[in-house]
Parts: structure tokens; C-alpha cells; sequence
């Protein structure tokens, strides 16, 4: 009976994990979770990672029939890349996170139709411009508010990605800016008329228009005369990197390489200044919403298998260890233990899951601790729950009658005897469905892991409703897949109650 009692804490601790361990056993460890994709190479150059949003067609997307990354940034940075020697990592991740990722050392380049600006300049080296495209100004169909040019948006609301450079031409104009992840974000809040305005890319623009078929928005003027010129995008302290991407576009222009690649996407030649106007797109995307869901399906299961499941394994393991120690810190008459437990508490509920995400990931890169998306994703996770679930475990131990303390004491046992024994084993029954609240919204916060290049179940979903425009089928699928985890974990509640049930008075 006694080994009965020691084990119970770990009984109580991790049975709830069971349902999940299964499903999360066979993990990948698929290049840290970064999100690699076309281009990966093989041989002895030097690795360049390079950061992309994927979910900017036609600049940079993942194909529909295959779900290999691909695009007009994606097949440049493969020539520069072949030229210069470069082996490439692609780096997926949402448009605002893309800076940061280079800034903090996660990516060496950015491949996204980055628009060189005097701000950006400041900041960045950029390459020679390979891309040559206007601005336009598109609005719900019908053009409700009148709007012809740059100075009609004026008070308007115009939704726009914060870091772009379109969003600060909507800003420059007078425009309300409201941020979003991407333009078919954007697409969709204008079509149901929950902002007035988009300021793009013509070519972006019209990809989206011949890939949903979409009449609910329309293009109804020029962002200005200005043409603009996009770029590969690096770090000040990397120029070696940019001379070499430099010299590699010189003979990719000089062969045609770079003019036939456009041809391919726009019909026109946009790697140079004054080149044909493109007036007509393909369409990246033109299936159908049945065919979207079903091909989606499977990335979006392995998202869940390989990445969703095992982050929230790892982490309440991990979170639940952290909390049973500063809720024993927390407990202690000792204030060097008592005070730290309670400020770690406090700043952990303090603080938004998103902010320290981004501390552990982007801050701590800008200090030269770069830990991988996966690894992050775990410590931030773990963190969390080991302050929320601290003080669900020191209210159970509280809980205990005090009578137990006593009777403990009565017949000589110690501190370490009384808790392993006859307190943690009622107290793990008693914690058990607030833990599970616990758990479930950890699975469920996983999500967020998608803002730091984790490719996890949600970021796949984004990914094809970016890319088609069918936002509520594929994100009422995710929510599909992350009901019935949770519904499974539910189950195992009422097993581990009634199991942990005989350490009952």
C-alpha cells in the first residue's frame, strides 16, 4: 500500500496525458518546426534560411495539387540561390512575423516582395529589385464611398498588413489602419464590409480576383504614379549575403532567367523597370470549395499529429512539474521560496500567452539565445501552464482537511512523509477537473504557436484559406479537429477520478 501512495502523485500528474501520448509518440522533428519547404537543398553550399509568408499567391504559395511551396519570390530565390551556391531552407510564417525572424537571426533573408522604402533602407540591405509593380486601390463592389484615388481614402478604414509598405501608403493618405495577417484576410473583411478599403499590389490583386472568382470587391484606381521596387531583404551586419544575391540577379537578368520566370506567372516581363503591364492573372487557386477541403485534410491532420498534440503533451508535463513545485514554494513558510513563486504567478497571469511567446522566440533571439520554434513553443507553453495550474494545485493541497496534517504528525511522520503519502495522493484527486480545464485549453492554445513558425494545425488551415478564400469550411474543419481532441481527453476525466478515488477519507 505504501508504493501505492508514492506513485500517486505522478499517477495524478500525468494519467490525464495518456489519450494523448499515443497520437504524439511519433513526432518529427521536420527542421525545428521553421517550416521548410521547396528549394530545401542538398550538397555543400552555404545554408540560407529564408523567410516567406506562403500564403501570397502568386508571389509565394503553397500549390494547390501538390502543397509544395512555390511562386514567383519562391522560383527567384531558387535561381539566386543556384547561382550564388546557396543551399535554401524556406521559412514559413505570417507577414508581420517575418522581420522579426531576421532581426532576431531566425531567417538570413526575406523573399516576400519587400517594397524597398527610405524606413526599410534604414534597416535593411536589399538587393537589386527583381520585381517592378503599382499600387491600386480596391474597394467593395459598387465603390460605396466614391473612391478614384490615394486622396479619397482619407478617413476611411483600410485593412492592411501593419508591416507592410501598403500599409503605410493607406496610413500616408489619411486612412484608419486596421492590421491583418494577409490580402485574402483583407479580401474577405472587405466583402462583408467591415473596413472600406485595400491598398495592394496590382498583381496580388488580380491573382486573388481569378482564383475565387470573387465580384464582391473591384479595383478602382492607383495608389499613386509611383511605381515600386521589391527586393530580397537582409540584415545590415550580413552584406556578403547581399553582394552575393547582387551578383547572382546581374547574370539572372543579363541570361533572361529572371524575365522568363515572369513571363510564366504574369505574362509580362515586371523583373524590369518599364516592362509590360500586367493586366491579366491565372489564378493560383481555382478549385473548387469540396476540393480545397479535401486536399487540405491531410496537412491539416499531420499539423495536429506531428505538432498540435505533441506541444500540449510536452508542455502540461513539463507546465505541471513547474507548478508542483512553486505551489509547494508557495506554500512554504520560507519567503526565499515563497516570494519568487508568488512574482512568477503573478507575471504569468499577468501577461498575454502571445506576449511571451514572442519574448521566449523573437526577444531572447536579440540576445543571442535562438531556441527553435518547437522548443520555444514548449517553454513558453510549459511556463504558462506552470503558473495557472500552480495555484489550482497548492487550492487542492489546501484542501485536504487538516485533520489529516495532524493525525500525520500523531504518529511521527515528517514533511516530505506527510505530503508524498497522505496529502499530494487526495490532493491529485481533488485537482484533477481544473487540470483538465487546464489541458484543454492548452490544446487549444497551441494555436497561437503558428506566429512563431511553428506549422502547426491552424497555420495549415490559414494556409489554404489564404490561398483559396473558403475561410469558413476550412477553419470550421479545424475547429472539427481540435473538438474531437478534446472530446477525447474529456473522456479520460471520469476513469482518473474514479481511479484516484480510493485515496478518498
Amino acid at each position: 500500500m505504501r508504493a501505492r501512495y508514492s506513485s500517486a502523485l505522478l499517477l495524478g500528474l500525468v494519467l490525464v496525458l495518456q489519450v494523448l501520448l499515443g497520437a504524439g509518440s511519433a513526432q518529427a522533428d521536420e527542421s525545428g518546426g521553421a517550416g521548410g519547404g521547396a528549394g530545401d537543398g542538398a550538397g555543400g553550399g552555404q545554408l540560407v534560411r529564408v523567410g516567406t509568408e506562403g500564403t501570397y499567391p502568386p508571389f509565394t504559395f503553397r500549390d494547390p495539387e501538390t502543397n509544395e511551396l512555390t511562386g514567383y519570390d519562391i522560383e527567384v530565390a531558387e535561381a539566386v540561390a543556384a547561382e550564388a551556391g546557396w543551399r535554401l531552407e524556406f521559412v514559413e510564417g505570417p507577414f508581420d512575423a517575418l522581420f522579426p525572424a531576421l532581426d532576431s537571426g531566425r531567417v538570413d533573408m526575406i523573399a516576400n516582395q519587400i517594397t524597398i522604402n527610405p524606413e526599410r533602407e534604414a534597416l535593411y540591405l536589399f538587393s537589386t529589385p527583381y520585381t517592378y509593380s503599382r499600387g491600386v486601390i480596391v474597394t467593395a463592389a459598387g465603390n460605396p464611398e466614391g473612391v478614384e484615388s490615394l486622396e479619397d481614402i482619407r478617413g476611411l478604414t483600410a485593412a492592411q498588413s501593419e508591416t507592410s509598405n501598403w500599409a503605410q501608403v493607406a496610413r500616408d493618405a489619411g486612412a484608419e489602419v486596421r492590421s491583418i495577417e494577409g490580402l485574402a484576410q483583407a479580401a474577405e473583411l472587405l466583402a462583408q464590409g467591415r473596413v472600406d478599403v485595400i491598398v495592394n499590389d496590382n498583381i496580388a490583386i488580380l491573382d486573388y480576383l481569378a482564383s475565387t472568382g470573387s465580384t464582391d470587391i473591384e479595383i478602382v484606381g492607383d495608389a499613386g504614379e509611383e511605381v515600386g521596387a521589391q527586393a530580397l531583404t537582409f540584415r545590415q551586419d550580413d552584406p556578403a549575403l547581399q553582394q552575393q544575391a547582387d551578383a547572382a540577379l546581374q547574370r539572372l537578368t543579363a541570361d533572361g532567367t529572371l524575365a522568363e520566370i515572369s513571363e510564366r506567372y504574369f505574362g509580362a516581363d515586371v523583373s524590369v523597370e518599364g516592362g509590360a503591364e500586367v493586366t491579366d492573372v491565372e489564378g493560383s487557386d481555382t478549385r473548387s470549395t469540396g476540393e480545397v477541403v479535401a486536399d487540405t485534410a491531410w496537412p491539416m491532420l499531420r499539423g495536429l499529429l506531428v505538432y498540435t498534440i505533441p506541444l500540449a503533451a510536452a508542455s502540461f508535463a513539463i507546465g505541471l512539474l513547474l507548478a508542483l513545485g512553486t505551489a509547494l514554494a508557495r506554500l512554504s513558510s520560507n519567503p526565499l521560496l515563497r516570494w519568487p513563486a508568488r512574482f512568477y504567478i503573478s507575471v504569468i497571469r499577468g501577461t498575454p500567452l502571445l506576449v511571451q511567446l514572442f519574448i521566449v522566440f523573437y526577444g531572447l533571439g536579440q540576445i543571442g539565445l535562438k531556441i527553435p520554434p518547437v522548443p520555444a513553443a514548449i517553454l513558453a507553453l510549459s511556463l504558462n501552464v506552470g503558473g495557472y495550474a500552480a495555484e489550482v494545485i497548492r487550492a487542492s493541497i489546501l484542501s485536504v482537511p487538516r485533520g489529516q496534517y495532524e493525525a500525520a504528525t500523531t504518529i511521527g511522520m515528517g514533511y516530505a512523509q506527510l505530503m508524498r503519502r497522505i496529502v499530494l495522493p487526495q490532493a491529485a484527486r481533488i485537482a484533477v477537473p481544473p487540470l483538465s480545464n487546464t489541458l484543454l485549453s492548452l490544446i487549444k492554445d497551441t494555436s497561437l504557436a503558428s506566429v512563431i513558425l511553428v506549422p502547426e494545425l491552424l497555420r495549415q488551415a490559414t494556409n489554404a484559406a489564404s490561398s483559396s478564400g473558403q475561410f469558413l469550411p476550412l477553419y470550421a474543419f479545424a475547429a472539427l479537429y481540435y473538438w474531437v481532441v478534446c472530446w477525447l481527453v474529456s473522456l479520460a476525466q471520469d476513469p482518473l477520478e474514479r481511479r484516484l478515488g480510493r485515496y478518498a477519507t
